[in-house]
């Protein structure tokens, strides 16, 4: 069981309470948030028999001695990129019986040689040391690690800056070593120097740039070494491109580059691994890790290959190097699932990580590579990581959520997670009071909702009410809210799951956070989520409901003013949609929307086409009644609907062209258009825009202006003014109904409609049909004044 349980299981009576209390129970402790007052807490159970402990965070590294662990063997640390030297320093002097110290993998900016002297002096039973990021590791610091810890075996400085090679030789009694990542080695005096350790078993390279000649020397003058792990080392793989055969005579030595299928490499020479088992490339590690040659270290060294696998995989897609991808199809992401099934608890974590990460190529947009990420699925990746999401570890669950959120962007892989029950586990899990858990499980839904087919099937496993149950239960997640207001906005897309949505309390879930949330991905995803609801007027009441939501509509029209594009694109477009419902409409209007949108309208001249369509649909909307339609007017909301009219996208001049049309229903809108120049711009497009729809909403445009109401205003003026008026009146009068004939005359064919008269046959007269209807005229929403028109 994991903690929670155990303390809800703890609760229920004495009986149960007293078991909680075993010794075997408090051996080992994996907390993400730890503090003074948790420590003292929990130390009467720690003291007397905690041993192993995992802390994420420099706050819970600094209260780990306030747990009063005495008998603590090992301590691993993730997230303490603001560690100290002081608190290190503590921390080792209070648990003087590590036998293991492991920080990263993030890099230990504030962390010198000095903390690592205090860690040699109290820490006398270190055999394993594992440390990210140190800006320089001295000679005397690895002076007094050899001096003081005999015992110490394995150590591992990851991107270090700088590191004393020589001093290294010093420590006599190291079996595995590991510099991935480290800049400036002098790889000639350190090839030279840990040749000569005599029982150096294993060593990591990855990420450096280390030569080929060092591999060569180690590989002849050390005699002990049995492996040698070169990922992403360029050197050596141009050396492998000139000559395939290099390294390939290694004495007994294996050295692995991502050239080389890994699993199989280890197995065709496993002899010096397993020398008494006779090995399957498919489950080499498993059978390698369990062989009977564990006398002769192979468990150790199968197991500290598995770790330094895990953090160069890790690394590897953060800068995406040139080169990889073919490594990622063949081998690695088979890697990564071989690594899910360690027994080492941080790398099943870092695998799942990176399963998470390494198919995805725009973080921004999450796009993934689809062939890595079906890579994944046709490894068999998906079963495994859905057990993985079920398992009681938190911190591997919510990894593995995340892993199976990233890949079901791609549609193949989200319909595996489907058909494997992935949708009933997600929504379990995002039910979790682990708010990491929550938050990759509700990312998981978003992803899978993006599919018309999953849909009905989150909410037939009550997906909704757990996303909108998210919103209240973290407040101030913002992680969890984006992702919740996200999923929620592909579900309201659909008719029947927008009903769900209202019915689970989603609109006031995401009023709630357009009216108070401040962080502008939750904003722009619970606007797109209000903005989905409401597209269903015809078949729910949903956009009423969400304009009878206290603040909704105020909210909406304050979000136009974001200085997030995205935020007011989606904004825009649930102010576009829930103008259609008249109620609405005025209490857009009332709430400042026309100021808002015709000042959103002039300034996204040099925006996207999504926010110019929806700023100008919006405007559109509030147009149908004259009120509103007056007051856009008069606002200045005509010369950029008119710029916008010009732009080459469709969906933006259409949009723009709809709301040009209702505005000139009224004499005075009508004028402006003539004086601001959107004569000849709505004759261009009534003649040369390739949608139909925006040439016949041009069209009556210029019918509307040009139907004598606008005379008598239009006139007004000097007796010089209007012989002029009159005349630049009459020309643009003229050009319009000009290019309105020669618009209705498109749809015109003569010979068509003489054989449709003469044989009224049903394929003849469909032909006319077919040829005379405008395909999103039927989307059109008109008053009962312009129907009467």
């Amino acid at each position: 069981l994991g903690y929670r349980d155990r303390a809800a299981l703890a609760a229920t009576c004495r009986a149960w309470r007293a078991l909680a209390a075993s010794p075997c129970l408090w051996a080992a402790l994996h907390l993400r948030r730890l503090d003074p007052a948790a420590a003292a807490t929990l130390a009467p159970r720690c003291a007397p028999h905690l041993r192993s402990l995992r802390l994420a965070g420099r706050a819970a590294a600094e209260a780990a001695p306030f747990l009063r662990a005495a008998g603590l063997r090992s301590l691993r640390l993730s997230g303490c990129r603001d560690l100290t030297d002081a608190a290190l320093a503590v921390l080792a002097a209070r648990h003087g019986g590590l036998a293991e110290l492991h920080i990263g993998p993030d890099p230990l900016d504030r962390i010198s040689s000095d903390a690592l002297r205090s860690v040699a002096l109290c820490c006398p039973r270190l055999r394993c040391l594992r440390l990210s990021g140190l800006r320089e590791v001295t000679a005397d610091a690895l002076a007094d690690l050899a001096r003081h810890c005999p015992l110490l075996h394995d150590l591992a400085f990851i991107d270090c800056l700088v590191l004393d090679e020589p001093a290294l030789a010093g420590l006599t009694s190291l079996r595995f070593l590991s510099v991935a990542g480290c800049q400036n080695i002098k790889w000639a005096t350190a090839s030279a120097s840990w040749a000569q350790l005599p029982s150096l078993t294993a060593l990591d390279v990855s990420r450096t740039d280390v030569s080929p000649g060092a591999v060569s020397r180690l590989i002849s003058h050390s005699t002990t070494l049995r492996l040698i792990c070169a990922l992403n080392c360029a050197s050596l793989e141009e050396e492998e491109a000139h000559s395939p055969a290099a390294f390939a005579n290694s004495r007994g030595k294996l050295v692995l580059t991502i050239n080389r299928t890994i699993s199989k490499y280890i197995a065709a020479d496993a002899a010096p691994l397993c020398p008494d088992t006779a090995v399957k490339d498919t489950v080499v590690f498993d059978e390698c890790r369990s062989s009977s040659g564990k006398r002769n270290g192979v468990s150790q060294l199968i197991t500290w290959l598995e770790w330094i696998l895990s953090q160069s995989l890790l690394r590897i897609p953060e800068s995406n190097p040139h080169g990889m991808n073919q490594f990622w199809l063949d081998q690695g992401a088979a890697l990564l699932l071989t690594l899910l099934k360690s027994s080492q608890e941080d790398v099943q974590e870092r695998a799942a990580t990176t399963l998470a990460t390494f198919a995805v190529i725009d973080d921004e947009n999450t796009n993934v590579d689809p062939a890595r990420s079906e890579a994944v699925m046709l490894e068999g990746g998906i079963p495994m990581l859905l057990d993985l999401a079920r398992c009681s570890r938190e911190s591997l669950q919510s990894e593995a959520a995340k892993a199976i959120a990233n890949l079901s962007v791609n549609p193949k892989v989200a319909k595996a997670v489907a058909d494997q029950g992935g949708i009933a586990i997600l929504t379990n899990m995002a039910k979790s009071v682990n708010r990491l858990v929550a938050e990759e499980a509700a990312g998981g839904l978003w992803n899978l909702s993006v599919g018309e087919e999953h849909k009905v099937a989150i909410a037939a496993a009550g997906g909704v009410k757990a996303l909108v149950d998210l919103i209240f239960r973290w407040p101030a997640g913002t992680g969890v809210l984006e992702r919740a207001a996200g999923a929620l906005a592909n579900l309201a897309a659909d008719d029947k799951c927008s009903l769900e949505v209202a019915t689970a309390g989603g609109i006031h879930a995401l009023v709630t956070l357009a009216r108070s949330c401040k962080v502008e991905g939750v904003l722009e995803q619970a606007a797109r989520a209000l903005a989905n609801l409401a597209a269903h007027g015809d078949n729910n009441n949903n956009n009423a409901a969400v304009g009878q939501e206290p603040g909704a509509l105020e909210a909406l029209v304050q979000l136009t003013h974001s200085p997030s594009e995205g935020v007011r694109q989606e904004a825009a477009g649930a102010l576009w949609n829930l103008s259609f419902d008249d109620r609405n409409r005025e209490s857009i209007a009332s709430a400042g929307g026309v100021q808002a949108l015709v000042s959103l309208c002039q300034e996204c001249l040099n925006a996207s086409d999504g926010l110019q369509e929806r700023a100008a649909g919006a405007l559109w909307g509030l147009s149908v009644s004259e009120a509103n339609s007056i007051a856009i007017g008069r606002e200045g909301g005509v010369p950029p609907l008119i710029a916008l009219a010009q732009s080459e996208v469709e969906d933006v001049h259409e949009t723009a062209a709809g709301a040009l049309w209702n505005l000139a229903f009224y004499s005075c809108n009508s004028l402006r258009i003539v004086e601001e120049g959107g004569v000849p711009v709505l004759v261009h497009l009534c003649s040369s825009s390739h949608s139909k729809m925006a040439r016949f909403m041009a069209a009556l445009t210029l019918a509307y202006m040009f139907d004598g109401r606008m005379d008598e205003v239009a006139l007004v003026g000097t007796s010089s003014q209007g012989s002029s008026k009159i005349v630049k009146f009459e020309g643009a009068r003229r050009l319009a109904f000009k290019h309105i004939e020669a618009f209705v005359l498109t749809f015109s064919d003569p010979q068509m409609f003489s054989t449709a008269a003469s044989s009224s046959g049903a394929a003849a007269l469909s032909q006319v049909a077919d040829a005379l209807f405008i395909q999103e005229a039927g989307h059109l929403r008109c008053s009962s004044s312009i129907i009467g028109r």
